[in-house]
């Protein structure tokens, strides 16, 4: 929401979009959730921006492991930096601290652990159990709201 307030024409975008599709019922359900890309956008932009877990859960490899070029050798604890990878330019683009919802539009890149410029809630076996009930449950608070 502070992202939001701060973006005062993405506001306005979100909200257009929920009115066109809410119109005048007295509450916001999933089903329309569904229709709302941009909206949808806002909450993944959001959950790159400000990740809930910066630092993702630690691993250990069972044995040593080369990965880029490094060795890492058997139970050294690797912690993985979300909040980074969420902001490299490499995945995106030169202003990547910039709230700019509309990269995720094209619905390429979700927050499910396969696209690994995204990870909010983590990947493989320890990633988040939640995600579905979360990201429902935020999306539609936030519709709600706007």
């Amino acid at each position: 929401m502070a992202e939001l307030i701060n973006h005062p024409r993405a506001m306005r975008k979100a909200q257009n979009e929920i009115r066109a599709v809410v119109g005048n019922t007295s509450h916001v359900t999933k089903d329309h959730v569904d229709k709302l890309p941009y909206l949808k956008a806002v909450f993944k932009e959001t959950l790159r921006l400000h990740p809930p877990l910066p630092l993702l859960i630690p691993r250990e490899p069972l044995a040593d492991a080369q990965i880029l070029g490094y060795t890492i050798p058997a139970h050294t604890r690797v912690v993985i930096n979300a909040w980074a990878i969420n902001r490299d330019p490499a995945a995106w683009g030169q202003q990547p601290d910039e709230f700019s919802p509309e990269k995720f539009l094209n619905g390429a890149i979700d927050y499910k652990g396969q696209d690994f410029e995204l990870l909010p809630f983590g990947a493989g076996r320890r990633g988040c159990p939640g995600i579905v009930f979360g990201v429902s449950t935020m999306e539609i608070a936030l519709a709600s709201l706007l």
